[in-house]
């Protein structure tokens, strides 16, 4: 990934958040067959390893578990917005402004393997869902559904684990341009494209050391 100084992410907290709220990654790995990326939430586990694990599950009938362990890349998005020059002062004053694109990414690098153990594989169902579920009113949880029932399920699913060896962010929010400007892009994110106050800030550069 292209990182520019200004726009790294350095510290494992804010990497880590990224994680924990955009949980849905692209997990990608280079096979014989080519490139293959798959799409599913990590649960990230700060016990396993140096820099943590990512834990999930794929369907059995994926081919993907049939590489055996390999180098595989997670990438998890934040939040992301186009940013129209619209918006900035300068285009009033001399027109010398462009269109981009604001976002937050983290990539985790690391060592995958896949694991069939059904022990495992229930145990990694049930924190997805109480991970997931904790917002609802009600709760669904695992014990609610037949034993048989899951432990079918369990049998035509792998799970994956990915042993982190680096993390990397990105968060391109404009901390190179103005207050002037960062403010005006804080102001039409809302306005505009209706997004909350802290997804604004987050993509308008607010609070981030220029």
């Amino acid at each position: 990934m292209y990182l520019p100084r200004h726009f790294a992410m350095t510290e494992h907290a804010a990497l880590r958040a990224v994680i924990d709220e955009h949980p849905f990654a692209t997990l990608a790995l280079v096979t014989g067959c080519g490139v293959m990326a798959d799409h599913l939430p990590l649960l990230f586990d700060s016990e396993g390893g140096e820099h943590g694990v990512l834990r999930g599950h794929i369907a059995r009938a994926n081919p993907l578990w049939r590489e055996g362990e390999a180098d595989a890349l997670a990438i998890f998005h934040g939040p992301q917005a186009y940013i129209t020059p619209n918006w900035y002062p300068d285009k009033r004053e001399h027109g010398r402004v462009v269109p981009t694109w604001n976002y937050q990414v983290v990539h985790a690098h690391g060592r995958l393997r896949f694991i069939h153990d059904p022990a495992w594989l229930l145990g990694l169902v049930t924190d997805l869902s109480e991970r997931f579920e904790r917002t609802q009113a009600m709760p669904w949880s695992v014990e609610d559904a037949p034993a048989d029932y899951i432990e079918g399920l369990c049998r035509v699913i792998v799970g994956v684990e990915l042993t982190i060896t680096q993390l990397t962010g990105k968060h391109k929010a404009s901390q190179h341009k103005s207050d002037a400007e960062r403010e005006a892009i804080y102001r039409g994110l809302q306005a505009e494209e209706g997004l909350g106050a802290a997804t604004a800030a987050c993509l308008s550069g607010d609070g981030l050391p220029d």
